[in-house]
């Protein structure tokens, strides 16, 4: 594939393509942007579209400038969002922020990558600066965007401060002199600002290259935190390898040809395999590629342990009675809630509800059926992931 099919590859869109060849025959080593909002400690797979993108320039010999979004976290991304987001305290984001980079070294070249947060130029404005970047928008151009259209059309509440988003992202272009800006078809709004800004500037407009969103586990909404339908860089191999096995048959060519790559010749040929396998392939090796060469195999052998043949893991997390029970007798959802692998006693009650919970292979209907140690030791699973032991 050459340089320019590589560059077009997945693209939903690509603005200033002509422009942006041009600097490609012209020899020019291309600065090509990203930003990122620590808005939460993790990255997920979604995120991984754009950051193949990016590696796919770094391999073509370019800069990626990846900037870490602490200053825009403050006011919060609109982008797709029916409401406000809810304001993060700046200890949160720091700390998220600490954990993007590392992450992002999953995909990106270290040696190839300049990191940036965009704090370093927007804690030194003043008032009078920030009113002179707002004179470059209008009202009437902010509501063509999609989400905001909306919100107005519903009289959802819109906070002038949204408004300004798309300009703070766009000066960030400014400051980075940025040949390419990538983001999410949903970021496309905010990319096209950072062009106009540059114009306006005397800068050469960069080009702007969206990407696809990636579905989530639920197989309709793009993958998200808010939604909990993501797999995230920092979920555990193992289960990391039960959420991809749990994406559905229509999604997953879109998983092979957005995080693994495949061109459409090799998916056409891909299609013509089982399921159930090609999904184990995917599993496999996206679990590898986070986590390391060995650890999707390893994984696959444990989920076809417990899954395929019925037995129990070799490993699971152990507990004595005196741990979890801590007096003669205790009840189901209590073993469950004190276990500490539930988000919430709420959510192990919903389990056992939905039929979902089994003690010793065996079905458990009621969350307050009492158990005593005489009964151990208890093997107690939830849902298709999660077993542990009371010995």
């Amino acid at each position: 594939m050459n340089a320019r099919d590589l560059i077009r590859q997945n693209a939903e869109a690509l603005y200033g393509e002509e422009e942006l060849f041009q600097r490609l025959d012209a020899g020019k080593r291309l600065k090509v942007k990203l930003g990122v909002d620590p808005t939460r400690p993790d990255l997920t797979l979604g995120h991984m579209v754009v950051f193949n993108k990016l590696r796919q320039f770094q391999d073509l010999g370019h800069e990626a400038v990846l900037i870490i979004g602490d200053y825009t976290t403050l006011i919060g991304d609109p982008s797709g969002r029916s409401a406000t987001r809810p304001v993060l305290t700046e200890d949160e984001i720091r700390e998220n922020a600490q954990t993007y980079v590392e992450q992002a070294y999953a995909v990106l070249d270290p040696a190839k990558t300049t990191v940036r947060f965009n704090s370093e130029w927007f804690n030194g404005m003043s008032f009078k600066d920030c009113l002179a970047l707002a004179r470059k928008m209008t009202v009437a151009r902010m509501l063509e965007r999609d989400d905001f259209h909306r919100r107005y059309q519903a009289n959802t509440p819109i906070s002038i401060i949204e408004f300004l988003y798309p300009l703070v992202q766009g000066y960030d272009s400014i400051m980075v002199e940025a040949d390419v800006e990538l983001g999410g078809t949903d970021q496309t709004f905010n990319c096209l600002v950072g062009r106009q800004l540059q114009k306006e500037a005397g800068q050469p407009e960069q080009a702007v290259l969206t990407l696809p969103l990636l579905v989530g586990t639920d197989g309709v909404k793009k993958m998200s935190k808010s939604q909990d339908n993501y797999i995230a860089f920092n979920d555990p191999p193992k289960e990391m390898f039960g959420k991809i096995m749990s994406i559905s048959d229509e999604v997953m060519m879109d998983y092979y040809r957005l995080l693994l790559l495949r061109t459409a010749g090799e998916i056409k040929a891909l299609a013509s395999g089982h399921p159930m396998e090609l999904k184990k392939r995917l599993a496999v090796e996206l679990t590898s590629r986070i986590h390391g060469s060995d650890t999707g195999e390893r994984e696959r052998a444990r989920f076809e342990q417990v899954f395929s043949r019925n037995e129990l893991p070799d490993e699971m997390p152990t507990y004595s009675w005196s741990d979890l029970a801590g007096e003669e007798s205790q009840t189901l959802l209590n073993l469950m809630a004190n276990s500490g692998l539930f988000p919430s006693k709420k959510e192990a009650r919903r389990l056992v509800a939905q039929g979902s919970v089994k003690v010793n292979g065996e079905k458990a209907a009621d969350p307050f059926a009492a158990y005593t140690a005489d009964a151990l030791p208890l093997v107690i699973q939830a849902g298709k992931r999660t077993f542990f032991k009371v010995a």
